[in-house]
């Protein structure tokens, strides 16, 4: 397979490490800072709002968004996600990568600042303004994630193109903890500027009118950090890999890689031209030679994705009330508007602080040592152990001398969502699918993970809820509680360690050589069966 591959190609496979894939990681890496503090800051201004928006005169408990809403705001942003994931990574495929990267950031910048904006004179005006921006804002994020992995891995050298990889989504790991440190920073701010009485003393004065601008601060703050990269972006050139083997432009490949890598490349416009032709290197994403060699890998890499972020982002999204039940966060009655917003920003801080960031770095450092199989079957089977001994043993974990039990246990299953399964699956469809679909096959794969990811932040709103009505929270009925939530998450976990053995490993080898676009058809047979190998 070496004796076709492309001088340019090979340049960037066996590429020292340079600051130019440092800047690669830099500015790929603040849109994913970007990408997760804009969808997991919501998860802690939701009680917020409704305490703001749905206060009930005389009710004993604050204000909660109702149940249709309140999964509306949490789950907008993940369906414009998954459009977004389909359609930049087709559009990456066809267009180019460099061409549509400027344009989400731009999304990402535009409407982060339109959610802290959200108009209306009403409850119901201003909830659906905010859904409409979050929904833009989702879409946006979605292009992020197929357009930077495909850079990342075209960019790099494949000895250390995992890490490289996984470095970008590492980011998703400091964007999370920094949506809760600038949610204390604000909190604070407007704490001890207003000190106001808990919502038991004086209902309506627990919630100063200048409540509603923490929300809106901590939203529009998104926008910072995309702002700042998208110049830099916008002078990223495009991958040699999509200028050769996709546009068939080796002249142009060649150049942009030699002010790269500072080498003189030749340009092999006769070869780009006969590894192109072949009958190998045009079938699409819908035909049955993509089905042959490609279907059980895409198969892998969708359901695994799919099962993980049912997990991930249930756990997100019902933290709070978890760490409320175990009375790590004080009954709301109890506090204040920001004061509540304070504590629950506290907690999540803590969890990605000593689990979320940790794991991610870990990844990095080990990914292309142990290979991304080994990494992600440890993932999923740690987080399954560690969700059945949150759920077995759950009543016990209640209990208020055992909290602190509790959150190591709950941290310990974000390190090894963070540790496996939440970075692997961000970096193998980057590497194993052709050029020219590898944007759409990543984006597909994404999507995959969106779907579950929607199905946990809609369907665990609801199934969280106790299984007595009269304790469940105001407007949702009887769920089937934490426990047996917890339960289900573990299942979904132990089926995405099943489906990781669709995925093969890519471990020091190039993209040309995962995908088979260099080979001969006798080599492309033999490929397609040796990537179901696992290596031992």
């Amino acid at each position: 397979m070496a004796r076709d591959q492309l001088e340019v190609l090979n340049a960037l496979d066996v590429a020292k490490t340079q600051l130019y894939h440092f800047t690669a990681i830099v500015i790929a890496g603040m849109g994913f800072f970007t990408d997760a503090y804009d969808l997991f800051c919501i998860s802690l201004v939701t009680k917020l709002l409704g305490r703001i928006y749905y206060y009930v005169p005389g009710s004993p408990t604050p204000g909660t968004l109702p149940p249709n809403v309140s999964a509306a705001v949490n789950g907008v942003a993940f369906c414009g996600t998954l459009s977004g994931q389909l359609f930049f990574g087709w559009l990456g495929d066809k267009l180019g990568r460099k061409k549509v990267y400027g344009m989400t950031l731009m999304m990402m910048v535009i409407c982060s600042v339109a959610s802290g904006l959200s108009f209306g004179h009403s409850a119901k005006s201003t909830m659906a303004t905010l859904c409409f921006f979050r929904f833009w804002l989702g879409f946006g994020i979605g292009g992020d994630y197929p357009l930077s992995a495909t850079i990342m891995s075209e960019y790099a050298n494949k000895r250390t193109r995992g890490a490289f990889i996984a470095a970008v989504f590492a980011m998703q790991g400091f964007g999370i903890l920094g949506g809760g440190i600038v949610t204390l920073i604000v909190s604070s701010v407007f704490k001890t500027k207003y000190d106001v009485p808990a919502y038991a003393d004086d209902p309506l004065g627990s919630t100063v009118p200048q409540a509603d601008y923490v929300w809106r601060t901590i939203f529009m703050f998104g926008a910072v950090p995309a702002a700042l990269t998208y110049y830099w972006r916008t002078k990223m050139p495009e991958t040699a890999r999509y200028t050769a083997l996709v546009a068939k432009n080796a002249k142009q490949a060649a150049a942009d890689m030699s002010k790269v890598l500072q080498v003189e490349i030749a340009e092999e416009q006769a070869k780009v031209e006969a590894i192109t032709a072949k009958d190998s290197n045009s079938f699409g994403l819908f035909s049955k030679e993509f089905a042959r060699r490609h279907g059980l890998h895409l198969l892998g890499t969708t359901t695994t994705w799919f099962l993980l972020d049912i997990a991930f982002y249930s756990q997100n999204l019902f933290q709070k009330d978890i760490f409320s039940g175990i009375g790590w966060i004080p009954k709301p009655a109890t506090m204040n508007a920001i004061e509540e917003v304070y504590r629950i920003a506290r907690a999540q801080t803590l969890i990605a602080l000593c689990g979320t960031v940790p794991g991610y770095w870990l990844t990095v450092g080990l990914i292309d040592i142990i290979g991304r199989f080994t990494i992600q079957v440890i993932g999923f089977f740690f987080m399954t152990v560690f969700m059945l001994g949150l759920a077995i043993p759950y009543h016990h974990w209640t209990m208020r001398e055992n909290r602190i039990g509790f959150v190591v246990m709950y941290g310990l299953t974000f390190f090894f969502a963070n540790f496996g399964p939440n970075c692997t699956t961000f970096v193998v469809p980057a590497e194993i699918f052709p050029a020219r679909l590898r944007s759409t096959c990543h984006g597909i794969s994404a999507a995959a993970g969106k779907a579950g990811a929607i199905i946990g932040s809609f369907g665990f709103l609801y199934a969280a809820q106790p299984t007595d009505k009269r304790l469940a929270d105001r407007g949702y009925p009887a769920g089937i509680g934490i426990k047996n939530s917890l339960y289900v998450l573990a299942a979904c976990n132990l089926l995405g360690l099943l489906f990781t053995f669709l995925v093969p490993e890519s471990k020091g080898k190039s993209l040309e050589e995962m995908s088979g676009e260099n080979a001969d058809e006798a080599e492309q047979t033999r490929g397609s069966v040796a990537a179901v190998e696992l290596e031992p």
